[in-house]
C-alpha cells in the first residue's frame, strides 16, 4: 500500500491559543445576530473556536518542508507560522464572522495548503479520488449537535455534512447549513404585514436575507392570527380607583389598562396541620419581586380568618417579614408554622394534591415594571383555558437532571399550565397554516411547482413553504423554553428565567407565566426578533447536508475532513433533555419530515452517554460508553481523509486537574476510547469555551474548557516499546515541542501558562499513542493514566530551574520559593540549600533578590526590587532577578518599559519566559492566586514585550548609523 504524504498541519504544532480563548469567551456574551438564537442546544461550541480549529486543521504548518528534507529553516518557518496566526487572530473576531476579505484570506491559505498536498501525492494510486487540486475535500461532523462546527466548515469554503442520532440536532443543522444555501438570493414571496411599506425594487436579497424576511412576514401573520384566536386569555389589567386608594403609587396609571408581562404563581400543598387541613399553603423560595435599588417590591401573605391572601408591597421587605416558605431543608406552613419536609411535599405531589395560586401580576408601565396584587378576574381567565392536546410522553427517571417526577409532574405536558398548552398548540397548528400560505404565495410568485418537499430534496415552491415552516416551528420551541412552570422569576433583573438556565429540568416552587403577546423577555415577539437576527450569521455558499445517523455505523465520513464534539461521558443527557423540544417539533413538522419524526420520542438506546439509570449501574454505563465511543471513533479513523488530522472536542472540567495531573474517570476513559479506536493523539489544545461558574445540575461541576484532541490514524504496523524507551523519547522530544508552544525565539505569541499544562499533554500522548503499546517491566500494557503521570512529570522537569539550563542563584531561589514563598526561613536551612545548588546566601543577597539577617532569609518580592535597575551595569544578574524585574516594570510602567529591559538582556529572554511558566505552575498548585496572576500576565504580554524590545533595538541601531 502506497503511503500518503501528509504534511503536518498547523494545529499539530502551534496555535495562538490566547487569542482564540479571548474571542470564544467574548462570543458567549453575544445574544443578537448569533445563529444560536435559532434554537437552543446545550454546551454549543463558540463559532470562533470552531472556525480557528478548522482553519488550523486544514492548513499546512510552515515547518513541514523541513520534515521532508527541504525548504525553509526553523526561523523562516516561525515567521511564516506567525502569518497564519495573524489570519486566525482576524478570523476569530466576532465582527469578522461575515467579513469576506478576512474569510477569503483564510480560504486562500486553505487552498494553497491543499494544492501543496495534492502535488506531494500526485503519483498516489488514488490521486484522482483523494487529491483533486481543483476541489477541496468535503467536511463531516458525526456528532453535529448544535451545528457550530459544520456551519464554520461551510463558511471556510467546504461542502459540509452534519449527522446526529438526535432528530432535534438534525433539524438544527438543517436550519443552519442545509436549507439556507437552497434558497440563497431568493427574494421574499409573502405579503408585507399591514401598514408596512414595500421595499425598494432593488432590495439586496443576497444570502438568507429573503428567507429571513419571509419568516418574519409569516411569523407576524401567525402572531396576529393567534391573538385573534386566544388573545382573550391574555387580558390587560385595569388600574381602578379602588387600587389607587390602596396603592397611591399607582395614581399615574389610574383609568389605564396595562399590558401584563407575567403572572407569578406559587405552587401549593395541603397544610399538614389538621386545623388547617383544607388550606392550600404556598411553596415559595422568595417573596421578593424586585430587588432593584429604588424599585423594590415584594409580596406579603396576609393571614386572616383561617386563610390568607397575597398583597403586593412596594419598598424594601421589612425585617421580620416572611422571606419565603421553602429552604434547602424543606418547607414551612405559613398558617401554623408546621415544618413540611420535602418527603411530605413529594407525597402530596405524587398524590395529585399539588396546586397553584396566583401570587402577583407584573405589568408594563411607562416608567418601568408595575407590580400588582392578584385579581379574581385574572385567576378566572387563567382557569378558563381548556387545551385539547398535551404531550403525554413520560419524563425520564433521572434523579440528577430531572426533579419534577419526584413531585408528581411525570409527563412533559405536566410542565405547562393549561393556558400555556393552549398557546403552544395554537401556534403549532398555525405553523401548518403558514406553510400552506407560503407554498401558495411562492407558486404565485413564479417559483417552480415540482411538488417536492424538503425531505425529497426539493427546491421549488413546496420546499420553500416548508423551509419557512421549519423556522416558524423553531419559534414555538423558543416560546416553550420560556412558557413552562419550570420558569422562575429573577428579582434582580425583573425578568423571567427560561427552562434551560441549566442543562437540567429542575423543580420550581414559585414560577412565572409569561404573556406571549407582550414584547418583553419570553414573549413571542421578543424571541422571534432575536431569531430573525440570527440569520445574518448563517453561511449560504457551499451546499450543506444534515442527516440522522448513528456515528458508530455511518458511512458519511468517507474521505472527508472530520471535526466533532461528541458527548462527554455522563455530563449532559442530550436525548432526555431534547425530548422537551421534540414533542413540540414533532407536532409542527411531522408532515415535513415524516421519517425523522417517526418515533414518539428522541432515540435513547444508542446515545453515547454513560447514564447509570439507563444501563443498570455506573460500571455498566462506563462499559457501554467506552465500547460505543470506541466504535464511533474507530469509524472516523477508518473513513477520514488520510491527509488531515481529525479533531475531537472533549469538555474538560477544571476539577479534573488536580496537583498537576489530569486523571479523571471521564478524561482517561475518553483517551482510552480514542487510542483503542486506532488513533494516535498528536495534540491536546485547551479552548476555554464555557462561562466560569456555569452549572449543569445539582452536584455537577461546570464545564470549564474544551480540550481539542488532534488525532491521526495509527500506522497499521506500529510496534510496541518499553517503558524505558517511552521515558527516553519524552526527554528527547518534549523540550522542542514545549519550546514551540511557549513561543520559540521570534516573539511568537506563546500559550498562556494557564493552558500549557493541558496543551503539553499532546506531544507526550503523541509518543505514547503512536505505538501499539508501551510495555511495563512485567510485560503488561501501560495505562493512559500512568502515561499521563509520566508526561506531566516530563513537563515539570523541562520547566524546572533544576533542569540544568538555569544559573545556581535561580535554582536556589526557585527551591526556596517553593518552600517559603515570600516568607522568611532559617538561615541554616538556606545555607545548606544554597551550597547544594552551587551558590551561597551571601551571593543571592549580593544579587539583590534576597535579604538575610537575624538568622532568617527571605526572598524579595518584585515590588521591593531596585527601581533604577539596569542589567547592563549589574555585575550579578540571575534569571530570577531578571524575571521579577520584568514583572515590576510591566506592572508599574507597562509593556514598553518591560521591552526596554529585555532589549538590554536579550540572551536571557528564553530563560525568563521558561521560569515564568514554571513559577506559574508552582503557584497554581499551591493556590497562590496573586503570584500566579503576575506570571501569567508576563507571559500573556510577552509578544508585545518582545516587539517593544525590537523597537528599542532598531532605534539604537539607527542612532549608531546617524552617529
Amino acid at each position: 500500500m502506497v503511503q500518503v504524504k501528509s504534511p503536518r498541519k498547523l494545529i499539530e504544532v502551534a496555535l495562538p491559543l490566547d487569542d482564540i480563548n479571548v474571542a470564544a469567551a467574548r462570543e458567549k456574551s453575544i445574544r443578537h445576530g448569533h445563529p444560536s438564537t435559532l434554537h437552543l442546544w446545550w454546551a454549543r461550541r463558540p463559532l470562533a473556536a470552531a472556525r480557528a480549529v478548522l482553519f488550523a486543521q486544514l492548513v499546512n504548518d510552515p515547518g513541514y518542508q523541513r520534515e521532508l528534507g527541504y525548504g525553509v529553516n526553523k526561523k523562516e518557518a516561525e515567521i511564516k507560522r506567525e502569518k497564519l496566526f495573524q489570519i486566525i487572530r482576524d478570523l476569530v473576531k466576532w465582527e469578522n464572522t461575515n467579513n469576506e476579505e478576512v474569510l477569503n484570506r483564510a480560504r486562500e491559505a486553505i487552498w494553497e495548503s491543499w494544492r501543496e498536498t495534492c502535488h506531494l501525492n500526485r503519483n498516489h494510486p488514488q490521486a484522482a479520488e483523494l487529491f483533486n487540486p481543483d476541489k477541496l475535500p468535503a467536511f463531516h461532523d458525526p456528532f453535529a449537535g448544535g451545528g457550530a462546527i459544520p456551519l464554520e466548515a461551510q463558511r471556510l469554503g467546504l461542502e459540509s455534512y452534519a449527522s446526529d442520532l438526535n432528530p432535534v440536532a438534525v433539524m438544527i443543522n438543517k436550519a443552519m447549513i442545509e436549507i439556507p444555501p437552497k434558497f440563497a438570493g431568493q427574494p421574499p414571496v409573502g405579503p408585507l404585514p399591514e401598514g408596512e411599506k414595500q421595499q425598494k425594487m432593488m432590495e439586496n436579497w443576497a444570502g438568507a436575507k429573503g428567507l429571513a424576511e419571509d419568516v418574519r412576514r409569516y411569523g407576524h401573520w401567525m402572531r396576529e392570527e393567534a391573538f385573534k384566536r386566544i388573545g382573550h386569555l391574555y387580558p390587560k389589567v385595569a388600574i381602578t380607583p379602588e387600587m389607587v386608594s390602596e396603592r397611591p403609587d399607582l395614581k399615574a396609571y389610574e383609568g389605564e389598562e396595562l399590558t401584563v408581562i407575567a403572572w407569578l404563581w406559587a405552587r401549593t400543598v395541603k397544610s399538614p396541620n389538621p386545623a388547617f387541613g383544607d388550606v392550600d399553603v404556598p411553596l415559595v423560595r422568595s417573596f421578593v419581586l424586585s430587588s432593584k435599588k429604588g424599585k423594590e417590591a415584594w409580596v406579603e401573605p396576609v393571614i386572616k380568618d383561617n386563610n390568607y391572601r397575597f398583597e403586593v408591597r412596594m419598598g424594601l421587605q421589612p425585617a421580620g417579614a416572611i422571606e419565603g416558605t421553602v429552604k434547602r431543608t424543606g418547607a414551612t406552613c405559613i398558617m401554623s408554622q408546621t415544618a413540611m419536609p420535602f418527603k411530605y411535599v413529594r407525597e402530596e405531589g405524587k398524590a395529585g394534591r399539588m396546586g397553584e395560586r396566583l401570587m402577583a401580576i407584573v405589568a408594563e408601565g411607562t416608567r418601568g415594571r408595575v407590580y400588582l396584587s392578584p385579581t379574581d378576574e385574572m385567576i378566572q381567565v387563567a382557569r378558563s383555558a381548556q387545551p385539547d392536546w398535551k404531550p403525554e410522553h413520560k419524563l425520564p427517571v433521572n434523579p440528577r437532571d430531572f426533579k419534577t417526577p419526584n413531585y408528581g409532574l411525570n409527563t412533559f405536558g405536566d410542565l405547562f399550565t393549561p393556558r400555556q398548552l393552549v398557546a403552544l398548540t395554537t401556534f403549532s397548528d398555525l405553523v401548518q397554516e403558514a406553510r400552506e400560505k407560503a407554498i401558495a404565495d411562492a407558486k404565485a410568485d413564479g417559483l417552480p411547482n415540482d411538488g417536492q418537499g424538503l425531505a425529497q430534496g426539493g427546491s421549488g415552491a413546496t420546499a420553500y413553504g416548508e423551509a419557512v415552516a421549519v423556522y416558524l416551528a423553531f419559534v414555538i420551541e423558543q416560546v416553550a423554553n420560556h412558557s413552562s412552570t419550570v420558569c422562575g422569576w429573577n428579582s434582580a433583573n425583573t425578568q423571567m428565567r427560561s427552562v434551560f438556565a441549566r442543562q437540567a429540568i429542575p423543580m420550581t416552587w414559585d414560577y412565572a407565566e409569561s404573556n406571549i403577546f407582550c414584547s418583553s423577555s419570553g414573549s413571542f415577539n421578543n424571541l422571534f426578533e432575536r431569531m430573525i437576527k440570527g440569520f445574518v450569521a448563517l453561511g449560504c455558499g457551499h451546499p450543506g447536508i444534515a442527516q440522522q445517523a448513528d456515528a458508530a455505523v455511518q458511512d458519511i465520513s468517507s474521505h472527508k475532513v472530520i471535526s466533532t464534539d461528541p458527548p462527554y461521558y455522563d455530563n449532559i443527557g442530550y436525548a432526555d433533555l431534547s425530548d422537551f423540544f421534540y414533542v413540540w417539533m414533532r407536532r409542527a413538522l411531522r408532515g415535513v419530515y415524516p421519517s425523522l419524526f417517526a418515533t414518539m420520542a428522541v432515540p435513547k438506546a444508542e446515545e453515547l452517554v454513560a447514564t447509570p439509570y439507563r444501563h443498570g449501574g455506573r460500571d455498566k454505563a462506563e462499559t457501554f460508553f467506552m465500547d460505543g465511543m470506541t466504535r464511533a471513533i474507530h469509524n472516523m479513523a477508518e473513513k477520514s481523509h488520510p491527509s488531515f488530522p481529525t479533531t475531537i472536542y472533549y469538555a474538560f472540567k477544571q476539577s479534573e486537574t488536580q496537583d498537576g495531573s489530569t486523571t479523571s474517570t471521564g478524561w482517561v476513559t475518553f483517551l482510552e476510547a480514542v487510542i483503542q479506536a486506532g488513533f494516535s493523539i498528536d495534540g491536546t489544545w485547551p479552548v476555554r469555551t464555557e462561562k466560569q461558574g456555569r452549572v449543569i445540575g445539582n452536584g455537577t461541576n461546570a464545564l470549564a474548557s474544551s480540550v481539542v484532541l488532534v488525532c491521526r490514524k495509527r500506522e497499521t504496523n506500529a510496534e510496541s516499546i518499553s517503558r524505558r524507551d517511552f521515558q527516553r523519547q519524552l526527554r528527547e522530544e518534549m523540550p522542542e515541542a514545549l519550546e514551540t508552544m511557549i513561543g520559540g525565539q521570534t516573539g511568537q505569541t506563546p500559550i498562556a501558562p494557564v493552558d500549557l499544562a493541558q496543551a503539553a499533554i499532546g506531544p507526550g500522548m503523541a509518543i505514547y499513542s503512536k505505538y501499539e503499546a508501551v510495555l511495563n517491566q512485567d510485560g503488561t500494557r501501560m495505562s493512559v493514566h500512568d502515561a499521563l503521570v509520566l508526561i506531566n512529570r516530563a513537563i515539570t522537569e523541562y520547566l524546572s530551574p533544576d533542569s540544568g539550563s538555569f544559573d545556581a542563584d535561580t535554582q536556589f531561589c526557585s527551591s526556596w520559593f517553593e518552600q517559603y514563598g515570600w516568607s522568611a526561613g532559617q538561615f541554616g536551612e538556606a545555607d545548606t540549600l544554597a551550597r547544594a545548588k552551587g551558590t551561597s546566601v551571601d551571593g543571592v543577597k549580593a544579587a539583590g533578590v534576597a535579604e538575610s539577617g537575624s538568622g532568617k532569609v527571605r526572598l524579595l518580592k518584585w515590588s521591593e526590587y531596585e527601581s533604577d535597575w539596569d542589567p547592563t551595569s549589574d555585575a550579578r544578574t540571575p534569571v530570577w532577578e531578571a524575571c521579577h524585574q520584568m514583572i515590576r516594570r510591566l506592572n508599574n510602567q507597562g509593556e514598553s518599559a518591560a521591552g526596554e529591559s529585555l532589549a538590554k538582556m536579550p540572551e536571557k529572554g528564553e530563560a525568563i519566559r521558561q521560569l515564568a511558566y514554571h513559577l506559574y505552575t508552582l503557584c497554581e498548585r499551591k493556590k497562590w492566586a496573586e503570584e500566579a496572576r503576575a506570571y501569567n500576565e508576563l507571559i500573556g504580554s510577552w509578544h508585545a514585550i518582545v516587539a517593544a524590545s525590537h523597537d528599542v533595538g532598531h532605534k539604537n541601531e539607527q542612532r549608531g548609523l546617524d552617529f
